[in-house]
């Protein structure tokens, strides 16, 4: 029997990589290669906790295809010697034809997801090479992290439109839109408009849950979880901003059944990059 071919072997997931574990942090910056792996281990095995896989985020940069080609190899490599590992890789959608064609490369190798930034990478999610970038990722198959923490004007609504614009993507909105996460209670609404949504909006709560429990908007952020969908949450940690300990902690104190902290701490990933349980 013939090998698999080098680009499925980058990726390829052994079940024993997922089983029996609990924990799928979906949001894990990997500034420095191999480096940022074994630091990130290090605290995840200090807390101890069982890691079922992580996402490992990239992020380019405009006019940096050289570098950015690096990275994106860098993170499928890494991908080759943790099985446990889920490459996030990026293009800069201002590079044009030049960005489509590296999400046509990185597809082609296994990359399961890009992560675009609009503050980070000074972008604006309306502008019309982010859509293009964004329909064409969706196009190959390719699942869309975009940050969503409410830091640049209007981003919700932009994140919400571009939703709609790129129907056959499955985006990630990072953050649940931070402290201006009630914007996303209109999904309810919206989604009784026929033929509006192609429920493809998924959200991490990484960071902002560690602002939540104890707090007066504890109830309303449960109360949003629950209106966007328990089916649509996953965790992150955003390392190495913040420890996978502290958004595991303030998730377990919110009052959410066990069941629905079972499926934002793994099983929605699960179903979300096809992992094997």
């Amino acid at each position: 029997m013939k090998c698999l071919p080098i680009a499925l072997c980058l990726l390829a997931l052994p079940a024993a990589a997922f089983a029996g574990d609990d924990v799928f942090d979906v949001h894990v910056h990997i500034w420095k290669g191999e480096a940022s792996v074994a630091s990130y281990r290090g605290q995840v095995e200090e807390a101890g906790i069982a890691l079922a896989g992580f996402g490992g985020i990239f992020m380019a940069y405009e006019a940096q295809l050289d570098r950015t080609r690096e990275k994106n190899d860098e993170l499928l490599a890494l991908a080759k010697q943790h099985a446990d590992f889920v490459p996030i890789g990026s293009v800069h959608p201002y590079d044009g034809d030049a960005a489509l064609a590296e999400l046509e490369r990185i597809a082609g190798l296994g990359m399961r997801a890009i992560k675009l930034h609009a503050h980070t990478q000074k972008l604006d999610p309306a502008d019309p090479r982010v859509i293009a970038a964004c329909q064409r990722a969706g196009e190959l198959g390719l699942v869309v992290l975009f940050d969503d923490a409410s830091v640049t004007p209007g981003e919700n609504q932009k994140l919400f439109d571009l939703a709609i614009r790129a129907p056959k993507t499955r985006f990630v909105f990072t953050h649940l839109g931070g402290l201006e996460f009630r914007f996303w209670n209109l999904l309810p609404l919206a989604r009784t408009a026929d033929g509006l949504l192609a429920d493809n909006i998924y959200f991490d709560v990484s960071a902002i849950v560690t602002l939540i429990p104890g707090s007066p908007l504890e109830q309303e952020f449960v109360w949003t979880m629950r209106n966007v969908g328990i089916d649509r949450l996953l965790l992150g940690s955003d390392f190495p901003q913040f420890t996978l300990q502290q958004n595991l902690d303030a998730l377990e104190r919110l009052p959410l059944t066990d069941e629905e902290k079972t499926k934002i701490r793994v099983g929605n990933a699960r179903m979300l990059f096809d992992l094997a349980d």
